[in-house]
């Protein structure tokens, strides 16, 4: 009998695909985690330009962190914690802020655990391949949308691909877009991120180290100044500088239909506006 069991036993476990024995397993790369923290970098400079970033793996595992300038010391292993929580808990971080809100303390006994908002896994085919972490942007919320940001950059684009995805922006976004300015494309990796610009009024003077501007007015009119020196300028993130006024420059009507391209490191200001003001800016790096 025994012997006949053991027969059966081993003519099972013979007949059994070879792949039942695994899965494929997607795994995040240092590039993917680069692509996220540029990501994230773009999106936390639209509301004060602080903040840390960490990506780690699925397992937990640091792969890289960012941290923009006058972002407070802790906020490293804020965000490093919150990026573990999201990916070996496999969910976003605030789901256990909340429940401990409404009264499961002991979950906070747990190791490796940073229960607060911030934290969110990258997923990819329905695998979670590592996670994001941000703390120090301008507000808890504010730490989950630019992590949700760097997360989407990966998952919306093939990890370890080689070339840049296509995009595609149907009218209804853009036009939402415009209507409260914002990023439209944060570049995903790749050196020109374009935003959906909107002006009511004049705007600080600016210099940009880093980024050409290539500007194309969609709508409305302004007087646009270029060169010249910026008043009071004082740099308000790495490669930006924001100054009252620009003194001296050339002086330039700008309407609906002209493109102007602004060399990095050339002040520009948008000294009146016939509001509102319309335009796309495409960044390049």
């Amino acid at each position: 009998m025994t012997s006949m069991l053991f027969m059966l036993t081993s003519a099972v476990m013979s007949a059994s695909p070879l792949g039942a024995q695994y899965a494929e397993h997607k795994t995040l790369t240092l590039d993917g985690a680069k692509r996220a923290i540029a990501a994230a970098v773009a999106e936390a400079k639209r509301s004060g330009g602080t903040g840390v970033i960490a990506v780690v793996d699925d397992g937990g595992n640091l792969m890289a962190v960012e941290r923009l300038d006058d972002t407070f010391a802790a906020g490293a292993n804020i965000s490093i914690g919150k990026a573990r929580t999201a990916a070996l808990f496999k969910k976003p971080s605030k789901a256990f802020e909340d429940i401990i809100g409404k009264g499961r303390t002991a979950m906070v006994a747990l190791a490796d655990f940073t229960p607060l908002q911030g934290g969110v896994p990258i997923v990819v085919d329905g695998q979670i391949i590592g996670a994001i972490g941000v703390s120090g942007a301008a507000s808890a919320q504010r730490d989950e949308e630019v992590a949700i940001a760097g997360a989407h950059a990966v998952e919306t684009s093939p990890v370890g691909a080689s070339a840049p995805r296509v995009e595609y922006f149907p009218s209804e976004r853009v036009r939402d877009s415009f209507a409260k300015g914002a990023v439209l494309f944060d570049g995903g990796g790749t050196n020109y991120p374009v935003h959906t610009s909107r002006r009511e009024s004049a705007g600080q003077a600016e210099v940009h180290l880093r980024d050409t501007d290539v500007i194309y007015m969609l709508d409305g009119a302004t007087t646009f100044v270029t060169g010249g020196s910026v008043v009071g300028g004082k740099t308000i993130a790495p490669d930006e500088i924001r100054g009252a006024a620009i003194d001296g420059g050339d002086t330039r009507r700008l309407a609906k239909g002209d493109v102007m391209i602004v060399p990095n490191g050339t002040p520009h200001w948008f000294k009146d506006v016939d509001g509102p003001v319309l335009y796309y800016v495409v960044k390049v790096r």
